[in-house]
């Protein structure tokens, strides 16, 4: 199975998200592409699983071989 992964395009401090474990520009794993009320799931740098702000996020397209590369060196697979 391909992994899909998002780009960070924003991290702001908004009330109940804080942008502190998320890197601008970097690659994060998407776990939950629709989490519901405009919210993703990600492993972020803490190497958990959170919700975000979709808008923080555009989505990357990777081929095949990559996607399973990077599952295969991703310390927390």
């Amino acid at each position: 199975m391909a992994l899909e992964f998002v780009v960070c395009l924003r991290k702001d401090d908004t009330g109940d998200f804080s942008g502190d474990d998320l890197q601008l520009g970097r690659l994060y794993e998407l776990v939950e592409k629709d989490a519901g009320h405009g919210m993703l799931r990600i492993i972020d740098e803490s190497g958990e699983d959170y919700l975000y702000p979709q808008s923080w996020f555009d989505s990357v397209a990777l081929s095949l071989a990559a996607s399973e590369q990077l599952a295969k060196a991703l310390p927390h697979r």
